[in-house]
């Protein structure tokens, strides 16, 4: 016996095109000395075209191929039992017209949803009704409320989201990176389940 190997497999990984996923990539390991160097060299996927976007990788492919190499080691698995190798290809740059024409798509549906709103629940009626019980003046354009009113409500979106730009107000996630996080979750299943062809078995397999 050689000794004891663990292996946790990562959840995912991220590789270019047509490149040789490792064992040292695709997991952490903990291993004798003597053999440890071999281990984290060890090919376990040639990323091809027909892969697309997404691999999935069972541990029990991984097991096979460390006992190619070394058939007396002892193998102990910790963690998940798949790993998603999500190739990345090189991004397109997006024109410039293409961009200001999304961002002004954007800006002009988010205005026209926060306005619809604001008339739905009669905002200005409010302001107004705040102004005659602050100032016991008639104003039909409240501008001492509606000023402040429209810089709070993008300080308020800013507090929310967490972001102004790419920077970071604190360190706790925003309800949107828990949302786009949660589906990330789902997304990662829903590939593991149907996309492992380990893990599927049709009548006409052998």
């Amino acid at each position: 016996m050689e000794g004891i190997v663990y292996i946790r497999l990562r959840h995912s990984v991220q590789v270019k095109s047509e490149s040789i996923v490792t064992l040292g990539q695709l997991a952490q390991i903990i291993a004798p000395e003597a053999v440890l160097s071999g281990l984290k060299s060890i090919s376990i996927h040639q990323v091809t075209p027909s892969d697309k976007n997404i691999v999935v990788i069972d541990v029990m492919t991984v097991i096979n191929r460390i006992t190619d190499y070394h058939p007396h080691l002892d193998i102990q698995t910790i963690g998940p039992a798949q790993s998603i190798i999500e190739v990345i290809y090189e991004k397109k740059k997006v024109s410039l017209p293409l961009f200001i024409g999304v961002w002004m798509l954007l800006f002009i549906g988010a205005a026209m949803a926060i306005m619809n709103f604001h008339e739905d629940v009669s905002m200005r009626q409010v302001h107004q009704t705040l102004y005659h019980f602050v100032t016991g003046d008639e104003d039909p354009h409240p501008l001492l409320f509606q000023i402040p009113y429209s810089f709070g409500l993008g300080l308020g979106m800013i507090l929310f989201f967490n972001h102004i730009f790419r920077k970071r107000l604190n360190e706790e996630p925003s309800p949107l990176e828990v949302e786009m996080f949660n589906y990330q979750q789902d997304l990662d299943q829903y590939v593991i389940m149907h996309e492992n062809k380990e893990s599927m078995k049709r009548l006409d397999d052998n």
